[in-house]
């Protein structure tokens, strides 16, 4: 019965199914979860790809997720994936400013690639505040996000950029050795490489990728 209905829900709208959710269907929850887990690991990555903990920075954003699929309003201007994508950058930004009050915490050197900016008619109160930036936020505007990764990408094999392309687009390393055709083992260490390409690039301050 519980495949049976997790199945009809499949073919349903996001929207469709948050108000499913707001009636306590916990099928619908799950199914919208699972159809957004990609959206969170893309979220995710680029913190983790800086230094932040790939577990703990998924599960924060999988926090994230499940507030906006619990606390989604379908009269507002917004479609559900803009939404959920607000709520899970929200929740990563919370925990990485709280990380950096936190000289032990695991996230306290995570850095996000691509900053989004909202504006003062945000979706969620409080949203557009996450383009007030000071440095202890460990945040970097779009334009050094831009030089960044194209000086990394300089510094990148053929293969490697080809994996963080998919990586950033937070498909798994499964999958991404299916589109490779490379073992789960053999993107895993590119992914490693590009972690230490991009560390280095950081601390040295160079973005041009000279």
């Amino acid at each position: 019965m519980c495949k049976g209905n997790i199945d009809g829900l499949n073919f349903l709208s996001d929207e469709t199914l948050c108000l499913h959710v707001r009636t306590g269907d916990r099928y619908a929850e799950e199914v919208l979860v699972t159809r957004y887990v990609r959206l969170v690991r893309s979220c995710a990555r680029p913190f983790f790809l800086i230094g932040g903990n790939s577990e703990d920075l998924t599960q924060e954003g999988m926090i994230g997720l499940i507030h906006a699929v619990r606390e989604y309003d379908g009269e507002k201007d917004a479609s559900f994936r803009t939404f959920a994508e607000i709520c899970i950058r929200n929740r990563l930004y919370s925990v990485l400013r709280a990380a950096a009050r936190d000289k032990n915490s695991p996230l306290n050197q995570s850095v996000p690639l691509d900053m989004p900016f909202f504006d003062s008619n945000s979706y969620t109160s409080g949203t557009s505040n996450l383009a007030q930036r000071s440095p202890e936020d460990f945040l970097i505007d779009r334009e050094h996000t831009k030089s960044l990764l194209s000086g990394v990408r300089k510094q990148l094999s053929e293969f490697e950029a080809k994996i963080l392309g998919y990586y950033l687009d937070g498909l798994s390393c499964r999958e991404i050795a299916d589109q490779v055709g490379k073992s789960p083992k053999s993107v895993d260490n590119a992914v490693q490489r590009i972690r230490r390409k991009m560390a280095q690039q950081l601390l040295s301050g160079d973005f041009s990728g000279s």
